[in-house]
């Protein structure tokens, strides 16, 4: 119901990491004491590892205030690349020479005909020959240099803005990842990042090589002879130019619809990973390879469509430029027969168109990559735009020390503002009091809950802890005092100690030692191989429910919150088990303020005071004797739990 925790949205000490599990700038040293998964090295890999790390530039953590407000960075390809700019520069300079040098091969050619071949000068013809090899020299440098910085520039880039966007995804509220499907969030990480890095690694470089490429080669078509320039050039750009605007509208929507073909194919197939078991207990293999038949054929067909595309306009700037080049052979040959143009001017002319049109080519590709980068820039700045639900206020202040008195007044909420879930509800509970939400499946219980944590804020209506708003303080200081356990935990891959102690990685092991005798987790310790560092398979699938549900119940013991919000925890659980829960729970309580959403009326009559939630009010509130003697709903809904339990 809950994330899994309460170190949400607000970062810091409470949240900020996971203890051990590889956070960022992580060292090698330490993520070998967390035991995670791969974390260690074989003694005879250890000595080269540490010339390789040696020898590696420092790798400080990203600048990205985790608090910042969507919307006041834009993201842009050049806001990207501004973040590196020594980087960049050296990439520029590389580029720059590059696309000079490419140039000289056509005029040395000239040289070497009109100078050395027809004027029989061996000297000139070696020398330009000499030059030429120079310059193939000179610009293998200058490509590797362009290479290399590109790599790192895309490398630099790519980094940061997963981080960037990982950091975002962190800062959502609930409301975003109740609408927003899984595989969709991952294909922003993965795809759309991929797409940007394969435009910033090789085709960004390329891009504004081609592109400089054919501004060069016009001056120089100009400076030979500037009629036959410009009746070849406007022969031949208008139609280029003219194919291009179609080819860039039209590709636009189709890579658009191939970023939202792929997201939908990831989607379903996280979807279908996590509920394999499901499938495969309904017998619906088949049913789903059907639909994941139907979402692959969605992006093939949206890759058919770019592919129609570059159809057209690959092969038509392709015959444009060999009707451009039959053009310059006929008027530039009649000029060499009327002595206005020496053959090697004429040679180098023709280089020089073939040079013009062969960055065409390459352009085509290279904006195909630009509209897929493109494309997914658009989609990630949607995302890292999208604002949380529920924003901490640039205001905010800490919130002191709590005693544990919560209030609700006058609330109303609902997940879609036209079906409120909660309405005009308003509670009292005194510090270290326990409350029972009890009521029918949809009735606003664990609304109430979210609310009290924050992991929503009601649409009216004020949530106070100690008298302060919740909207008021910060999101950090909020979550370091209100411990969550959700009814179905969420366990991180990692060791007993990293999840035990995950709300508060640095805990004292004493601190940790003591949970697990707290909540009766000693015997899991016990048994398990290496203790507190054995590992634990993805999602916890490793221990049982029983003990999944006892970690969450230390880690919130470590975490040591003054107020605690506790769904159901025992709803799924066999008796053994429930009794051992429940023990914990008792313990955790003691002192303690405390919100239950029960769906079980055990657990309810042992609270200090039940709430009857029904149909977004509060119909009853009392102990659980004084319900009964109301013999109204909850003496009514007790009766019939009564004669549904076993004897």
């Amino acid at each position: 119901m809950f994330g899994g925790g309460f170190g949400g949205p607000g970062g810091g000490p409470g949240s900020g990491a996971i203890g051990g599990m590889g956070g960022v700038g992580a060292g090698r040293r330490d993520r070998q004491q967390s035991g995670t998964p791969f974390a260690g090295i074989p003694p005879e890999l250890a000595a080269g590892v540490a010339r390789l790390e040696s020898g590696e530039p420092p790798h400080p953590a990203p600048n990205e205030p985790f608090h910042q407000r969507p919307g006041t960075t834009r993201l842009t390809l050049w806001s990207l690349l501004a973040n590196r700019p020594a980087v960049l520069a050296t990439a520029a300079v590389a580029v720059l020479a590059e696309a000079l040098l490419l140039q000289a091969g056509p005029l040395l050619v000239q040289i070497g005909i009109d100078h050395g071949i027809v004027a029989r000068d061996v000297r000139v013809l070696v020398a330009a020959a000499v030059a030429f090899l120079a310059a193939v020299a000179l610009t293998a440098v200058a490509s590797g240099v362009r290479i290399r910085q590109s790599g790192r520039l895309a490398a630099y880039v790519t980094r940061d803005l997963r981080v960037r966007v990982f950091s975002h995804l962190q800062r959502l509220s609930l409301d975003f990842y109740t609408t927003e499907k899984a595989g969709v969030t991952m294909t922003r990480m993965t795809s759309d990042v991929e797409a940007l890095q394969q435009l910033l690694q090789e085709g960004f470089a390329q891009f504004l090589i081609q592109g400089l490429t054919m501004v060069v080669v016009t001056a120089v078509l100009v400076h030979y002879d500037a009629e036959l320039a410009a009746i070849t050039l406007l022969l031949v750009v208008p139609p280029l130019l003219a194919l291009s605007i179609w080819f860039r509208r039209a590709a636009d929507l189709g890579y658009n619809r191939q970023r939202d073909a792929i997201a939908a194919l990831f989607s379903h197939l996280s979807e279908s990973l996590y509920g394999v078991r499901v499938i495969t207990a309904h017998n619906q293999q088949t049913r789903n390879v059907v639909e994941h038949r139907e979402v692959v054929g969605a992006y093939r067909d949206a890759n058919d469509h770019t592919g129609r595309i570059n159809a057209v306009y690959g092969p038509g700037t392709s015959v444009i430029g060999l009707l451009g080049l039959a053009a310059l052979l006929l008027i530039g040959g009649r000029m060499v027969l009327r002595d206005e143009l020496t053959i090697g001017e004429l040679t180098a002319f023709v280089l020089y168109l073939n040079a013009f049109f062969q960055p065409v080519q390459q352009l085509v590709q290279l904006y195909t990559n630009y509209q897929q980068a493109r494309a997914a820039l658009g989609k990630l700045r949607g995302l890292l735009g999208t604002v949380p639900g529920v924003p901490e206020s640039p205001q905010a202040i800490p919130l002191p020390p709590a005693s544990g008195r919560i209030e609700l007044r006058d609330v109303t909420f609902g997940y879609t503002p036209s079906r409120p879930v909660l309405r005009d509800v308003s509670v009292h509970i005194s510090p270290g009091e326990t409350i029972a939400c009890v009521g029918p499946t949809g009735a606003g219980k664990s609304t109430l809950a979210k609310l009290v944590a924050r992991l929503y804020d009601p649409d009216t209506g004020t949530v106070l802890i100690d008298g302060h708003d919740l909207r008021d303080v910060t999101l950090d200081s909020l979550h370091r005092q209100i411990g969550v356990v959700p009814q179905e935990p969420f366990l991180f891959a990692g060791t007993l100690r990293d999840n035990i102690a995950f709300a508060r990685p640095d805990a004292p092991l004493a601190e940790i030692e003591a949970a697990v005798d707290a909540v009766g987790l000693r015997d899991l310790v016990t048994r398990s191989p290496d203790g507190l560092d054995t590992l634990l398979h993805e999602r916890g699938q490793s221990v049982s429910s029983g003990e999944r549900q006892l970690i969450a119940l230390a880690r919130v013991f470590v975490a040591a919150p003054r107020v605690v919000v506790l769904d159901e925890a025992t709803s799924s659980l066999d008796l053994r088990s429930e009794l051992r829960v429940e023990a914990a729970v008792q313990r955790l309580l003691e002192g303690r303020t405390a919100i239950l959403v029960a769906h079980r009326l055990s657990t309810a009559r042992r609270a200090d005071r039940i709430l009857l939630i029904s149909d977004g009010h509060i119909l009853e509130s009392g102990t659980h004797d004084e319900l009964l003697t109301l013999n109204a709903h909850y003496a009514t809904m007790y009766a019939t739990w009564q004669s549904h339990s076993p004897a």
